[in-house]
Formats: C-alpha cells, structure tokens, sequence
C-alpha cells in the first residue's frame, strides 16, 4: 500500500480507503461481526489507514463496529464518517446539513466509535436548503474543538462546493479537503463539473460505488441479482440498470479482464487508479474473500491501449460549454489562432 496527501492537508492516506456500508446486518445484506473484522483487519495488514463509514450505516452499527474493532489501534487509523441523514421519522432536525444536526450528529459518532476525534468529516448529501455559511462555520467551530481535524463533502453540485471553500478561505474558516462522489466506469457524468472543479481547488477526491454496486463485477449479467445481492434490498433497487452503453462496458471490462487475468472487479477499481486525475477507491465488499479480490488491484497496471479502450467504451458526453469549446472554430477565435503556441 502507498500512500496520498488528503488534497492541500498534510494527512496522509492509504491509495485504497475501507467502506464499512457493509459491517453489520440491520439492513438485511450486510456483514456479520466476525467477517466484518476480518475485512478490516486484512485492509490493516495490507497497510491500508484510510477507513469510511456514516452515522446511518447499518443504523449505527457500522460506527459501533468499528469503535470497537479500533481500540489500540485508532491513532493508526484515518477514521472518516458523515452526518446529514437519518431515518424518516418525527423529528424535523434529524438529517440536514444545519449546525443543529451536525452538532448532535458529531457527538453520537464519537461515542459511538469510542473516540474523542474524527479525523475527516463527511458532509453526505447537500440539503440544498441550509446556508453554506452556517455549514462552513459549523465545520470550522468543530475543527477549533478538537471534535474533527478535517472536513469533507459529498454528493454535493461542483458550484456549492466552490462557493463554500471560497467563502471558508476568504473568512479563515476550515475548508473542504476532500470530495467523495459516485464514481465509476458506469458513473463518468461527474467529469463534466465535479473533478475539474475538485482539480482546480486541491481536493482529494473518493469515489464511492467503483463497482457501480457490483454490476462491473459481471455478477449481474442478464438482469437478475443473485438471491442475496446487495441489489435487491430496497435501498439499491432502481440502480440496476441495462442499456447499450452499460453492456458495452461490462464487455470491454471483461475482455481486459480475461488479457491480464484477472478478475473484472480489479480492472475496473484499477483503471479509476489510472485516471488523469487522482482518485482514491472506496472499496467494501459483504464477505472477505470479496474484499481480497478488491485488494489485488493494487499490483494490476493497465497498459495505455487497455484505458484507452475503456475510457471508449464508457465515455459520455460532456455537453455545454465543454463541448463548444472544443470546437475548431471556437478554438480558433479565442486564441486568435495561437492556441498551439501557448505554453500552458
């Protein structure tokens, strides 16, 4: 395992980061407690640091597991989780992004991970209705704490996202460090906004769903889950999925996968490793044996023919101005016909 500069902090982290979705069984797919210990002790012993979970995974189990799993090693670990969400009930403040939630959020988190400081904090999904002001403040009063070191965005428009860390620089509050999106041979949209944006800010960037849920691994082929899929619970229903361009990458998958021999999992985890831009794979996987294969992309490279033969096979279109821009005569215009002069 080597490691990564979390964007412009000075924290360091594993190429590969642990998804903990899947530790516990409240939500009917889910690993037990034993197998969930053995995943997150091969992640260790591989030399992996990076580690994510979430507030609501598996209701709370996720955290619980891993605070206990954690003790004697926490201050190895590069604990991350996230706060926003909740299950639908009574209460008007139970998920949204408002101080209110975080503030109360952050402190079940701790105690349920048997901490007294998260290393890297998640805002999960964007409410789109709670001022970034409030947000980045909120996040900046709790760095000052001592409560987080670090804080983090996801699943959140590239304009909020910038909005915010210029807010957060131009006040001298914490910014957004790190930017964890869907993100998949499946999932290219974020290239049009999200990772030029995240470039352009030095934010580390994680992808979550590298697998797009499994449907990379082949597993799917036809349509029809195995019985005790991930995608048949309520929560995954919806995202499978089958049209041209999905089939057409799931083949090229396969056939880079069938070159290298190895398994389709590890050729697609391997080419986000090979983006232009760093990303660092969330893996996760419900038993161990899974988990390993994930792991074994670490010494798979690609050649140039093979990502370029996948980058074909799943490439959108990035649509206005990106598009436009690339258009000769509008290249022309703009540099006055010295854009292959400039060196930049």
């Amino acid at each position: 395992m080597r490691y990564k500069l979390l964007g412009k902090s000075g924290l360091r982290v594993s190429e590969l980061c642990l998804g903990t979705m899947t530790f516990g069984e409240d939500w009917g797919w889910g690993s037990s407690k034993g197998e969930s210990r053995q995943v997150l002790d091969a992640f260790l012993e591989a030399g992996g640091n990076f580690i994510d979970t979430a507030n609501i995974y598996t209701n709370g189990t996720s955290e619980t597991l891993l605070g206990e799993f954690l003790i004697g090693n926490r201050d190895r670990a590069v604990l991350a989780t996230k706060y926003t969400n909740a299950m639908p009930g009574i209460d008007p403040n139970a998920a949204g992004n408002q101080r209110k939630n975080m503030m109360r959020s952050v402190e079940a988190s701790l105690k349920r991970l048997q901490t007294d400081y998260i290393d890297l904090y998640w805002l999960h999904i964007w409410d789109r209705i709670t001022p970034i002001d409030e947000v980045m403040r909120a996040f900046d009063d709790l760095v000052k704490q001592g409560k987080i070191l670090h804080a983090g965005v996801s699943d959140m428009a590239a304009w909020a996202v910038a909005r915010a860390n210029t807010l957060a620089e131009f006040r001298g509050w914490s910014p957004f460090v790190g930017l964890q999106i869907e993100y998949s041979l499946i999932e290219r949209t974020v290239e049009r906004e999200l990772v030029p944006m995240a470039e352009s800010l030095g934010l580390g960037i994680t992808a979550w769903s590298p697998l797009a849920g499994g449907i990379l691994t082949g597993k799917y082929a036809g349509g029809k889950p195995p019985a005790d899929a991930r995608m048949n619970s309520e929560m995954m229903k919806g995202r499978l999925r089958a049209d041209e361009r999905i089939n057409a990458v799931i083949a090229e998958v396969q056939k880079v996968a069938q070159e290298v021999g190895r398994s389709p999992a590890q050729v697609a985890l391997a080419w986000l490793r090979h983006r232009p831009t760093p990303v660092i794979p969330i893996i996760g996987a419900r038993r161990l044996d899974q988990f390993q294969d994930n792991l074994a992309c670490l010494d798979l490279k690609l050649d140039a023919s093979q990502v370029k033969r996948l980058d074909v096979a799943s490439q959108v279109e990035l649509g206005f101005p990106h598009d436009f821009y690339e258009q000769d005569l509008v290249k022309g215009i703009v540099y006055g016909g010295f854009r292959d002069k400039l060196d930049v």
